[in-house]
C-alpha cells in the first residue's frame, strides 16, 4: 500500500524583512524581528524557557500573507544583550515585570495599536501576565502548553514528577550539594548558576538539561536532547534564567494569573494543550478556561509538552482563524 505523506502544518521558511536591537533600559537590549506582511495583522510570538529564545521555525507558524509577525528574544537570551551565560550579566533587572515592560516598549517602538499574542510553556505565563495588565493592547491569544508558574506547577516539574522517573530525578537531585537535596532544588540550582567557577555552572546546567530532556523524551513524540543539543552558551542562559525565575515564583503571587482570568473577558483565546504533557499538567489549562469567559480549550490526545502533528495543526487552525485584521 502506498503511504500518504501528511501535509506540513507549518508555512514555508521565511526571513525577516526588518530586525533590530531595542534599548529597554538597565543596560539591556532586546533583539526583535518582523516577518510576513508589513501591512498585515500584528502578532507577537512569546517564547518559552525562560531563556529559550525565538527560533526561526516559529516564523513559520504565521500566514506570511496575512500576518505581520513579530518575534523577540527576552532579556538575557538569544540575540539580546547582555547574555545570561555571562556570569557578569546582572539579573536584578530581569523579572516578569521587566519583560512585560519590554513587550510594551516593543509594541510602541513598532507603532502597533493591538496585537495577537501566541506562545506556550513559560511564554503562556508571560502572555497572561501581560494581557491582564494591558488587555486593551491584545486582540486575541493562542497558547500551546498552558502554565501559570504557580508554586504547585513548579513543584510538579522539578520534584513531583520524580515519582514517574525516579532514576532521572535522583540524578537531578544529586546535582546540588548534599545538604540542599531535601530542600528547594530550584533555589539550589539558582545558587549554583551564580557560582564564580565555570565548571560548577556548566555541571549544574548539564544536570538541569538532562532532567528536562528526560521528561520530554518519555512523552509521545518527545524529541530527546532538546535542551542538551543547544550550544553551551544557550544552555547556561536557559538554566540560569529558569532557575532565577522559578526560585522567585516568577514574581507572581501564588495563583495570581488564574484569579485574574476574568480580566481577559472580551479577548478571544484558544488554549491548546497535550493531554500527555508531563511538564505542564492539563488541570491548569482546564482551570484557566473555566475562569476566562472567551477561551476555548482544545485538548490534544496524542501530544505531550513537545507537541505532535495534531497539535501543530490545531495551532495553525487557531492562528488562521484569527488572521483577519
Amino acid at each position: 500500500m502506498k503511504s500518504v505523506e501528511k501535509a506540513d502544518p507549518l508555512y514555508p521558511p521565511i526571513e525577516p524583512y526588518e530586525h533590530g536591537l531595542l534599548d529597554v533600559g538597565d543596560g539591556a537590549q532586546i533583539y526583535w524581528e518582523a516577518c510576513g506582511n508589513a501591512d498585515g495583522k500584528p502578532a507577537l510570538f512569546v517564547h518559552g524557557g525562560p531563556g529559550w529564545g525565538s527560533l526561526p521555525v516559529r516564523r513559520r507558524c504565521f500566514d506570511p500573507d496575512r500576518y505581520r509577525a513579530v518575534l523577540f528574544d527576552q532579556r538575557g537570551c538569544g540575540r539580546s544583550t547582555p547574555h545570561a551565560s555571562d556570569p557578569s550579566a546582572d539579573l536584578r533587572h530581569n523579572t516578569t515585570a521587566d519583560l512585560i515592560a519590554d513587550m510594551e516598549r516593543l509594541r510602541e517602538h513598532l507603532g502597533i495599536e493591538r496585537w495577537l499574542l501566541y506562545g506556550g510553556s513559560w511564554g503562556s505565563t508571560l502572555i497572561l501576565a501581560y494581557a491582564q495588565q494591558h488587555r486593551a493592547r491584545v486582540s486575541e491569544i493562542v497558547i500551546a502548553g498552558v502554565t501559570t508558574s504557580r508554586r504547585a506547577e513548579i513543584d510538579w516539574l522539578y520534584r513531583d514528577t520524580g515519582r514517574l522517573l525516579p532514576e532521572q530525578w535522583e540524578a537531578f537531585r544529586a546535582g546540588v550539594p548534599e545538604a540542599e537535596r531535601d530542600g528547594n532544588l530550584v533555589a539550589a540550582y539558582a545558587r549554583l548558576m551564580e557560582d564564580p567557577d565555570p565548571v560548577v555552572r556548566e555541571r549544574a546546567a548539564d544536570a538541569w538539561c538532562a532532567w528536562e530532556d528526560a521528561l520530554q523524551a518519555h512523552e509521545p513524540n518527545g524529541a530527546p536532547g532538546a535542551f542538551a543539543s543547544r550550544p553551551l552558551a544557550d544552555r547556561l542562559a536557559i538554566v540560569r534564567l529558569c532557575a532565577h525565575y522559578f526560585a522567585h515564583d516568577a514574581w507572581l503571587s501564588d495563583g495570581e494569573l488564574l484569579r485574574g482570568a476574568a480580566r481577559l473577558a472580551g479577548i478571544p483565546g484558544v488554549l491548546i494543550h497535550g493531554r500527555l504533557d508531563l511538564s505542564c499538567p492539563l488541570d491548569t489549562a482546564w482551570m484557566l478556561a473555566r475562569g476566562w469567559p472567551d477561551a476555548e480549550l482544545v485538548i490534544v490526545d496524542d501530544a505531550g509538552h513537545s507537541g505532535s502533528d495534531t497539535m501543530s495543526e490545531r495551532i495553525r487552525e487557531a492562528l488562521d482563524r484569527f488572521a483577519v485584521k
